[in-house]
């Protein structure tokens, strides 16, 4: 039976799959103590297709690449539920950071990310609310356009 955070994600038509395992050498997540950390989670969906690839500023839209951040979101759920086998074990989401694949004159990463926060408070409700950072990068893996990490406070 899915416990209340996994039925307010249903009830948003958000699925969890199997989280991708790492591709080189670390680990999808860390705890420590009451600390739950995600690795960075590129904006693959559970097809193993990037949901928007390539730059924002250059070819990616901002509709493209908030749905992109939210994807990631998405991913870092999956790993909270394969670290915790229930998302009602997250006491609070911490922090979130946003790497947003884009031309050195686009400003509007802040708002990309915000597809990845609106879905951890559409979860969690305030304990979803987070301290942020969302930046500009040259380049992410795969070309992907969005790559987002996390910590929880977990129980």
């Amino acid at each position: 039976m899915a416990g209340t955070v996994e039925q307010k994600l249903a009830d948003l038509g958000v699925k969890l799959h199997e989280p991708v395992s790492p591709v080189a050498n670390y680990v999808g997540f860390v705890r420590t103590g009451n600390l739950l950390f995600i690795s960075g989670q590129i904006c693959m969906g559970a097809d193993g297709q990037l949901i928007a690839k390539g730059k924002l500023g250059a070819g990616v839209t901002l509709e493209q690449g908030v749905n992109a951040a939210r994807g990631c979101a998405i991913n870092i759920l999956a790993q909270v539920k394969a670290a915790l086998g229930d998302l009602d074990k997250v006491a609070r989401v911490v922090r979130l950071g946003g790497f947003v694949n884009s031309t050195p004159d686009f400003i509007d990463a802040p708002k990309i990310i915000n597809g990845a926060s609106d879905l951890m408070v559409a979860a969690f409700g305030d304990k979803g609310r987070h301290s942020r950072a969302a930046v500009g990068v040259a380049s992410l893996p795969a070309d992907c356009a969005v790559e987002v990490d996390a910590v929880f406070e977990v129980v």
